[in-house]
């Protein structure tokens, strides 16, 4: 019987009062793709940032090759030959990829054409598709993906730890990656995946181990299983994956969207003659490429950001009169009676303060109804609670700073305040990244339940197969313009995929002022 490739025993991990693992015993084969699946908090990222050096193990013992090791650092991982590829990519933005390839190897004494040679090799072996001069900052993020893949490899890893994957890429940019990792597999490489989407869970891994609460719950061969058994897994009981949607009724205009252009602090033209109309009691859509213009798309009807060209015009149901919101500021906007509910990309960087507790977050949306000095925080206390029950936040309570919260967490407290304000246009860029199913699930019944409800919901999302389940139309922008406007019931992923990269064969140009 062959020696595992990694194998993990009684490994434990506590941040002070939290455990995050607990006696986890999990075995990785040498040519296998295994999936590491779990809810928000379960401890999967905490568990292969152990095995990547990045935290060391509190008790428990790691074994590679049959030899039990210590890794107390990234570069004991690397001597071990083990590469770990994050969400967030670690590139140098100015540097093409040769040289993100080699940086901090060779002793800083870099061969360009050599290493460049090299990397080719890996490349076609693998059949990765590259362009080596290519900047990072011009890249896009399917491109950065390979380079930090690539990168690892030449540095000679066959053990491969790959964090959501596939989570801003197109259905065609998905099907390429696994087509690779078919191969590093067929090579004899060990890769695990840290994922949500069980669909790809399914088609790609070989194994699935499931987490639950920072415990060890079993693996299971993915010919044996299907969405249902590994939910009920995760979760510990039976959860419906499925998504009822309504249709519209007395649906009127909303929000209507008409030539808007806007232009970054670089002069450069991000958003190009975009037109829409978001109708009460519906939920578009709007898919494409990340960095395609959506967030910014947002924060132009928000009032975040001043749009150069067009208009954005808010039907108010209680005046019944048409007013444009262009050159409003968002406190403006919300004193015409606009509650334009916002869920950004950057949860701590724009929807949250980190340091402040889950009360006062909620203030931030209600601290101008106090008198004078004295604030009201009995309705944020008892909102925070609400929101903790409803959409089962793990926190020990209130009072914790959202900072501490896991990033699935901080996601929940974020989305349950903006839907409490009971908005007539409610906008939702990601509100499910990084949420594991259950939890994902609870968001779009909230969608669901505002759109029943009359409110015009705009849902910026990743996952395509949710977009055409959960929406009545789908949107489609491709840098910066609209490339599609679809009917969601007959949409297709392949058809909205290609609309997404519509553009990109040229580069993906971009207009300068």
């Amino acid at each position: 019987m062959s020696v595992p490739a990694i194998e993990l025993k009684g490994i434990t991990k506590t941040f002070g009062h939290i455990i995050a693992n607990k006696d986890v015993d999990i075995v990785v084969n040498r040519g296998e793709i295994l999936s590491i699946l779990g809810e928000n908090g379960s401890g999967k990222t905490t568990l292969m940032n152990m095995i990547a050096g990045i935290y060391y193990p509190d008790e428990g013992h790691i074994f590679i090759d049959g030899k039990e090791v210590s890794i107390s650092s990234p570069k004991d991982a690397l001597d071990l030959k083990i590469g770990m590829i994050h969400q967030h990519f670690k590139l140098v933005d100015v540097f093409g990829a040769t040289e993100n390839i080699v940086l901090g190897i060779e002793d800083g004494k870099y061969d360009i054409k050599a290493s460049a040679k090299k990397i080719k090799e890996t490349c076609e072996k693998y059949g990765f598709e590259i362009d080596l001069d290519k900047k990072i900052y011009e890249m896009s993020v399917s491109e950065k993906q390979t380079v930090e893949i690539v990168k690892v490899l030449y540095r000679g890893a066959d053990i491969l730890i790959l964090d959501e994957p596939t989570a801003v890429l197109t259905p065609q940019e998905t099907k390429k990656l696994f087509n690779v990792l078919r191969k590093m597999k067929e090579d004899g490489k060990s890769i695990i995946i840290i994922t949500h989407k069980l669909n790809e869970v399914l088609e790609i891994s070989d194994r699935v181990s499931v987490l639950r609460k920072g415990k060890y719950i079993g693996t299971i061969n993915t010919a044996d299983a299907d969405e249902a058994t590994l939910t009920e897994m995760m979760v510990g009981e039976k959860v419906s994956l499925d998504i009822e949607r309504s249709d519209p009724k007395n649906s009127v205009d909303r929000l209507i969207v008409k030539g808007v252009d806007y232009y970054n602090r670089e002069g450069v033209q991000v958003l190009k003659d975009i037109s829409f109309t978001a109708k009460s009691g519906e939920i578009l859509g709007i898919a494409g490429i990340s960095g395609s213009g959506q967030r910014e798309l947002l924060e132009a009807i928000a009032g975040l950001q001043k749009i150069s060209g067009g208009d954005i015009l808010y039907n108010n149901p209680k005046t019944e009169e048409t007013e444009s919101l262009k050159d409003k500021t968002p406190m403006q906007i919300r004193n015409l009676g606009v509650r334009l509910s916002f869920v950004p990309e950057d949860r701590l960087g724009m929807g949250l303060v980190g340091n402040m507790d889950i009360i006062d977050n909620m203030m931030l949306r209600s601290y101008r109804k106090g008198k004078g000095a004295f604030l009201q925080r009995k309705q944020p206390r008892e909102l925070a609670d609400r929101i903790i029950k409803d959409l089962q936040v793990v926190t020990p309570d209130a009072k914790t700073p959202v900072r501490r919260l896991s990033g699935g967490n901080v996601q929940k407290v974020l989305v349950g305040r903006e839907i409490s304000s009971s908005p007539t246009v409610l906008m939702a860029a990601y509100p499910v990244r990084g949420l594991d199913i259950n939890s994902s699930y609870t968001i779009y019944n909230l969608l669901n339940e505002q759109k029943e409800k009359g409110v015009a919901v705009i849902f910026v999302g990743e996952d395509l197969d949710v977009l055409i389940d959960l929406c009545d139309k789908i949107l489609v922008i491709c840098g910066g313009r609209v490339t599609g406007l679809l009917n969601a019931r007959e949409a297709k992923k392949e058809e909205i995929g290609l609309l997404m990269t519509k553009g990109h064969a040229n580069g993906g140009e971009t207009d300068e002022k």
